[in-house]
């Protein structure tokens, strides 16, 4: 099939990230890309159509859609028809942090380009193949039927890191994606064999906001003795938890670093950060039986060195070893010459594996 002038739709909770692709057979090549705030929905959609316009832009063939989560019917990129656009209506419970966005951007899309083919892209699909060992939730087996499963998240990026890997791919692979949303997964000849998140994007590691995994009878003692329904137990655990909520300042790790010289809460919550992740790296490592290549990727990932050195210090036992005069600038690869853990730093790829799925799934 020709090419095709391909827009990436990357919809988070308060930004836009899009991205304007040349995509065919061979490849994407990128023709524009940029950001903006998500505050008012329809007009978001609007100003990138009219950057793409004032820039010069092709109009799009194609539009591609970041989808966080599609339940348990929706796990393949697909195109987007009326019946779609229900499935995600019913799994909005899934990912209500990030459901509904994408569901306003998809409708306001499809008005301000009528006729385009849209497509949803899932986070999920990645870990679609997860062995029943990592997939299945140790609940009542009624309710696993309901689809209550572990599903996986940050797929997007992680298959961009596969595809930049190449023929360079080991077979013992760890990635940590690691932003204000952050998962560690266990990737064996490619495949995701286990991840840190759970049913939801809220479990797993210490996130920006969200708590990550959570002893359960911590809710059921705020439902009993503090009277919480459901909505404040979500906003709890998924805006008022993580860094937010053990430093009391912020979740946005710069902040905390600027504070942390005189702010004892923010460096316990930026320890606390790297602790959570180096034990999941470490029990990734135990899901592979051992490891090649540790790569960090996401805004945290690609960005904090002194983050990515502390949940590397104590990692020396698997066979890890830095170069210390390369890390700080976060060449690739970090880990020196004699390290049997390859480290690498290698930045998310999320907008151009949005366009290449959506480029697959028109032709």
């Amino acid at each position: 099939m020709h090419s095709l002038n391909v827009l990436a739709l990357n919809s988070g909770s308060s930004s836009l990230k899009f991205g304007l692709y040349r995509v065919d057979s061979t490849g994407a090549e990128k023709l524009f890309g940029d950001g903006v705030s998500t505050a008012e929905h329809p007009d978001a959609v609007t100003r990138v159509a009219s950057v793409l316009a004032a820039s010069g832009m092709p109009p799009p063939d194609a539009i591609g859609h970041r989808i966080v989560h599609g339940g348990p019917a929706l796990r393949q990129h697909c195109r987007i028809d009326d019946a779609v656009l229900r499935q995600l209506q019913a799994a909005v419970a899934f990912a209500p942090l990030h459901a509904p966005v994408a569901l306003a951007f998809i409708r306001f899309a499809q008005a301000h380009f009528p006729g385009v083919p849209q497509v949803a892209c899932f986070d999920t699909q990645f870990h679609v193949g997860l062995p029943a060992v990592a997939r299945v939730l140790p609940i009542a087996r009624e309710l696993q039927a309901e689809g209550i499963q572990r599903y996986g998240f940050h797929g997007l990026s992680l298959e961009s890191i596969v595809r930049q890997l190449g023929d360079a791919l080991p077979q013992r692979l760890v990635i940590a994606h690691l932003g204000n949303g952050a998962s560690i997964t266990a990737v064996k000849a490619g495949l995701s064999i286990d991840t840190s998140m759970g049913m939801t994007p809220s479990g797993g590691v210490i996130m920006g906001t969200r708590s990550g995994d959570l002893d359960p009878g911590v809710l059921v003692y705020l439902m009993h003795e503090k009277k919480f329904d459901a909505g404040r137990l979500e906003a709890l655990v998924d805006q008022r938890s993580g860094l937010l909520g053990i430093s009391g300042l912020s979740g946005d790790m710069r902040r905390l670093h600027e504070a942390a010289a005189s702010n004892s809460d923010a460096r316990l919550a930026i320890e606390m950060f790297c602790y959570s992740v180096r034990k999941q790296v470490a029990a990734m490592v135990a899901v592979l039986g051992g490891v090649d290549m540790l790569v960090f990727t996401g805004g945290i990932g690609e960005n904090d060195a002194q983050v990515r050195d502390e949940i590397c210090d104590g990692l020396a036992w698997i066979g890890l070893s830095l170069d210390e005069s390369r890390y700080p600038s976060a060449t690739s690869p970090v880990s020196d010459g004699t390290s049997r853990c390859q480290v690498l730093v290698l930045a998310s790829q999320e907008n151009e594996q949005i366009a290449r799925q959506t480029w697959d799934v028109v032709a």
